[in-house]
């Protein structure tokens, strides 16, 4: 009996899974004892990161996008369609075009979507460039801006890519100087908690670049409500900010599939951090941003898990124990302006230490954008 393995999510992690398992089971797929079905919603694998650069004209959205049947093995089934119904008991799925199908191991690489509708006015009255019609939007508001106060708000967390907003704010500040407007033009930051990042030793590090380069910080600042007739940004905790341009990091979640099944809250599936097994269901795996681990919300994250699922995965179905685990191991480029980025690599025990900021590194950054390509098909 073909034992049917079915990852959900064309993403990072759902993309170097599938193209993994083809190479460690080519020969039970080959014989027909194992078939793998990787499922998503729509044709192309998109590379969020791309996003980043697309505001300041470095990078054109189509940068970031391929069709998944490019990248994805032969041996895989490549499925187009949308799960609406999960039913962990049964191991079955529910097609938005009406298929059924059952399953014998899951694996759930839904990702984060973005809900702006939490925050009264933000639809309207912010900009973000964690999606590709966000990004091209605040391309050509920031083009057109010559002075007035440009707000980064972090209003959601945990969201995708930690570093990003970082990121912005160091590469507005060093791209307006390049154009010789950032006198006329103040940046302010805001962050929920009182520090400018969830992890305290990013924190640590990027706190004393921000007051070098005169970026304003509102720490504890919990964005409320939005206005965008009178341009201003109130918090929770009462303060408000008047602004020209808002560029928002909005609220993230998961797919309501994950929290009608059952699996966790806000689309997040609970898992063993180390397994990265659901603990309310048998067989079935979650990876990068739907895995509830406590790591960043990073592709990295997602390469790595996914390398781990795919072990774990090939264990099982040639009757072994299962015994690769997830370290937590996390790596990151950041960008500290136009043409520098630091680097952090840690996990579960040993914290980051950025590197000094530097040109090789931001080169470097630019360079794995462009062999990401071979990373999702499982050739890098």
């Amino acid at each position: 009996m073909t034992e049917h393995i079915v990852v959900v999510g064309g993403g990072t992690g759902g993309t170097v899974l599938v193209n993994n398992l083809a190479d460690r089971l080519a020969r039970e797929i080959d014989a027909g004892d194992v078939r793998v079905t990787l499922v998503n919603d729509g044709p192309d694998h998109i590379y969020k990161p791309v996003w980043l650069y697309v505001p300041f004209d470095e990078s054109e959205p189509e940068d970031g996008r391929r069709p998944l049947s490019q990248l994805v093995d032969d041996r895989i089934d490549l499925r187009i369609d949308r799960v609406v119904d999960l039913d962990t008991e049964a191991q079955r799925l529910r097609y938005e075009s009406g298929a059924s199908v059952g399953y014998d191991r899951l694996v759930l690489a839904t990702g984060s979507t973005l809900a702006p509708d939490e925050i009264p006015g933000l639809e309207t009255g912010g900009h973000d460039y964690y999606s590709e019609a966000g990004a091209t939007a605040l391309r050509d508001e920031l083009i057109s801006m010559t002075e007035g106060h440009l707000v980064l708000s972090v209003i959601g967390t945990p969201h995708m890519c930690p570093a990003a907003p970082l990121e912005f704010v160091f590469m507005a500040d060093d791209w307006f100087r390049e154009r010789g407007l950032r006198e006329g033009i103040d940046i302010t930051y805001t962050y929920p908690i009182q520090r400018v990042h969830g992890n305290p030793h990013i924190a640590e590090w990027a706190r004393p670049l921000m007051d070098e380069r005169d970026i304003d910080v509102e720490t504890f600042f919990n964005a409320e409500t939005v206005d965008p007739e009178a341009g201003t940004l109130t918090s929770m905790e009462g303060a408000e900010l008047d602004y020209d341009l808002l560029v928002s990091i909005p609220p993230h979640r998961g797919i309501d599939l994950v929290e009608e099944a059952g699996l966790g809250d806000d689309g997040w599936v609970d898992v063993d951090k180390h397994t990265l097994e659901a603990t309310a269901a048998e067989n079935v795996y979650a990876l990068g941003d739907t895995a509830a681990t406590g790591v960043p919300n990073a592709g990295s994250v997602a390469h790595y898990q996914a390398g781990v699922v795919a072990r774990r995965l090939a264990s099982e179905v040639r009757g072994r124990p299962a015994t690769a685990t997830y370290d937590g191991k996390t790596l990151c480029f950041v960008e500290t302006g136009m043409d520098a980025a630091s680097f952090v690599e840690f996990d579960y025990e040993n914290p980051p230490s950025p590197a000094p900021p530097s040109q090789k590194l931001h080169w470097s950054k630019l360079a794995y954008n462009e062999s990401y390509w071979l990373t999702a098909r499982g050739l890098l």
